[in-house]
């Protein structure tokens, strides 16, 4: 039995973790800090480091992007082996995501025809992925040896990958799997990049020193285009071809690691027009549909926007120059893409950075401010209010801890001393390569629960003075696995698990033991994976949220359905049950926010006002997404509600703030009169203190826990950047 589950209390540092499972796992170190209560935001007393103090921890860097643009959909890979998905048309939310693996280092990603994903990597699988159950569909070995590169033709029906061992191997995309059909001339050297011609008929490939050019028909090899090593008067021993990129009318745009963006004539086979931009690695590039602009990354943090102008005002005559550079990054930009409004990029230091392209969004709105993507958009803490637990997950353990507490007392805005420090009671460790898909910890405190891809795990926690002790619960059913999302009943006696196939399981936990209760099907056959879960305080009424708009209201009791809420064209992002009323308040990604009434079946009067009035103009135009919805005790009209930048209380007896009034600020000066603040006093109370914040909640009417990531600490983490030498120095 593992250590953890015979209840030893880990140190936060335990050296018992290897080095080489550290840099796989993607985790976050996290600090909490405990608020005084009762205050509007920013008002309250801070203890001093009253949550749980972590070291920093590594972040899993984005390896490679694929922009689909059917349906506007980003398909981004990490380096743990997590694929995430971004609608690009709902206000740029992660709707999906499939869980990393120690064994899967994804090198290539692309979209197919009927919005199919494939991922490829080192160790030499093809991967498509279930977009539906939210699961690997299957994976193939490809018999190349690790796999650097991959392409769908422009139809969509052919599959092309580059492998170490030199060879290109080319699979036909048939109905629920992909056929090899041949092999390609052997190179001497690994495929590092792929690229299509547009009409399929040619490929290029680029490799070590220089880039091949292949007729698709018969799979040979017709121009072999050597590249110069210099590297800044240097002759370099290799020039690595990072990237290439196949145009219409037949040149081939590379990039390489001697800081090159060269362009070849694929007729002739020679160099018409070459780039220097950059003194290290340029790694990455991407063009656009039009075939007008492209861009590429560098290994220094920069990325670099090439467009096709005229060479004079009156010429038809076309070149491609250098207008613009940006530097979002502070480490490599190893993947890049280009939609038809934005530029998209990624790298080491875990961002995934939007850029629009202001020249191409007609109307100011999502598009066109600048977005940094970090933390995924689901919640990877759970809290245990009866003990003041909170509960940690990271790609490979759970961590729990205690959280501080102080007797001292102080005006708003003050920093208070800890009496108690924050204890790390447990250091939980997974068995096998797979990531955690989610975790929960119930109310109580007692009970732990969660899923990888292929096994489900219960524990029982018994506490004694100062000691914790771990049960497993054996002989969890099968159907548990691959759970989505795991709920505790407000009284910790059921267990909700919602399963990748559409299903609901209740199960009644026992003393040490459990029981099936139920199962909810999926509605109408289908099989729409459920991500969300929200139970009542009184534990009737269960509402479940999948991957589309839809929500359903499930009657625990009675085990049946009750309602489904009207569909909305935006995805929710978060939803709970309020108290006492049991209405589901929902939030979307479009930041709209609906009162559901559940006895009623209908929205409440104050939904139907905010829908009649409208939010704030500000507020619409926030860019994160509402993770968490909350509710205090004992004030039945407040609702709070937090993303990654802000923690707001909605106040719903005063009234909604129009577009003329201040949003952030609602509170004028303390020496006013009662009168004034309360003709100028809104909704909305917005506090902006904590950033990043991953988690907030009430532990009870007068304490609230908060879980900040500060960006400098995962900056801090990674490897030291390319120095670039400034002027002057």
């Amino acid at each position: 039995m593992a250590a953890a589950e015979r209840g030893a209390a880990r140190p936060t540092g335990d050296n018992r973790t290897s080095r080489r499972r550290r840099r796989r796992c993607r985790e976050h170190s996290l600090r909490t800090s405990g608020l005084a209560p009762r205050a509007l935001p920013g008002q309250s007393a801070r203890a001093r480091g009253s949550g749980a103090e972590r070291g920093p921890r590594r972040s899993a860097g984005i390896r490679c992007v694929a922009y689909n643009n059917q349906s506007n959909r980003l398909a981004v890979s990490r380096t743990d082996g997590t694929v995430e998905i971004y609608n690009l048309s709902a206000n740029y939310f992660q709707e999906k995501f499939f869980p990393g693996h120690e064994s899967r280092a994804t090198e290539a990603l692309c979209w197919a025809k009927g919005q199919r994903l494939f991922s490829a990597g080192l160790n030499g699988e093809i991967i498509e992925y279930d977009l539906q159950a939210l699961n690997i569909k299957y994976a193939m070995d490809a018999f190349g040896g690790p796999i650097w590169s991959m392409a769908a033709s422009p139809s969509g029906s052919q599959l092309l990958i580059g492998c170490e061992d030199g060879s290109v191997k080319l699979f036909q995309i048939i109905p629920d799997k992909i056929q090899f059909e041949r092999n390609f001339d052997r190179q001497k050297s690994r495929i590092l990049s792929l690229s299509w011609h547009p009409s399929g008929t040619h490929i290029a490939a680029g490799s070590i020193d220089y880039i091949s050019v292949f007729d698709v028909k018969s799979g040979s090899a017709i121009h072999k285009m050597l590249v110069d090593r210099q590297y800044m008067n240097v002759s370099k021993r290799k020039c690595i071809i990072w990237g290439v990129a196949f145009l219409s009318d037949g040149t081939v745009i590379s990039v390489d690691s001697a800081g090159k963006v060269q362009f070849w004539d694929s007729a002739t086979g020679t160099l018409v027009k070459n780039h220097l931009i950059a003194n290290a690695d340029v790694q990455s590039i991407a063009v656009s549909d039009q075939e007008d602009s492209f861009v590429v990354g560098t290994a220094e943090g920069t990325i670099f926007h090439f467009q096709l102008v005229s060479v004079t005002s009156s010429s038809s005559e076309k070149q491609w120059v250098r207008t613009k550079p940006f530097q979002h990054h502070t480490h490599d930009v190893r993947t890049v893409a280009h939609s038809p409004t934005a530029l998209i990029s990624g790298g080491t230091d875990t961002h995934l950075v939007i850029r629009p392209l202001m020249e191409k969004v007609e109307v100011k709105n999502y598009d066109a401010a600048l977005r940094k993507i970090t933390f995924p958009h689901r919640r990877l803490i759970s809290c245990s209010k009866k003990r003041q637990l909170l509960l940690f997950q990271f790609s490979h353990h759970l961590d729990l801890w205690r959280l501080g507490s102080t007797v001292a007392t102080g005006k708003h805005g003050d920093t208070l001393p800890l009496s108690k420090d924050a204890d790390h009671l447990l250091h939980l460790k997974t068995k096998g390569p797979e990531n955690i898909i989610c975790s929960c910890i119930s109310p109580c405190g007692s009970w732990i629960a969660y899923s990888t891809a292929s096994r489900f795990f219960l524990y029982r926690l018994n506490y004694e003075h100062d000691s914790i002790s771990l049960q497993r619960v054996s002989k969890m059913p099968a159907f548990l696995r691959s759970a989505l999302q795991i709920l505790f009943s407000e009284d910790s006696t059921k267990l909700f698990v919602a399963s990748n196939q559409g299903s609901l399981h209740v199960i009644r936990l026992l003393e040490g033991s459990f029981k099936h209760l139920h199962t909810f099907q999926p509605q109408s056959g289908t099989v729409e994976s459920m991500c969300l879960l929200a139970v009542s305080p009184d534990g009737n009424w269960l509402a479940a949220s999948g991957t589309s708009a839809g929500v359903h209201v499930y009657n625990v009791k009675r085990l049946k359905l009750h309602c489904t809420v009207p569909a909305y064209n935006f995805p929710v992002t978060a939803l709970a049950i309020a108290p006492n009323t049991n209405n589901l308040v929902i939030a979307h990604s479009d930041q709209q926010i609906f009162e559901y009434s559940i006895p009623d079946k209908q929205y409440t009067e104050w939904s139907r006002t905010v829908q009649k009035q409208g939010f704030h103009h500000l507020w619409l135009q926030r860019d994160t997404p509402i993770t968490h919805i909350s509710f205090h005790p004992k004030r039945p009209m407040y609702i709070l509600v937090h993303d990654a930048y802000m923690f707001c209380i909605i106040d719903k007896s005063l009234p909604l703030p129009n577009d003329k009034t201040l949003l952030y600020n609602p509170l004028p000066p303390t020496n006013e009169s009662d009168v004034i603040r309360r003709r100028t006093a809104h909704a909305f109370k917005i506090s902006k203190i904590y950033k990043p914040l991953l988690f907030m909640d009430l532990l009870d009417e007068r304490t609230l826990v908060a879980v900040e990531r500060p960006l400098d600490d995962i900056i801090a983490q990674l490897p030291p950047p390319i120095k670039k030498k400034k002027f002057g120095t």
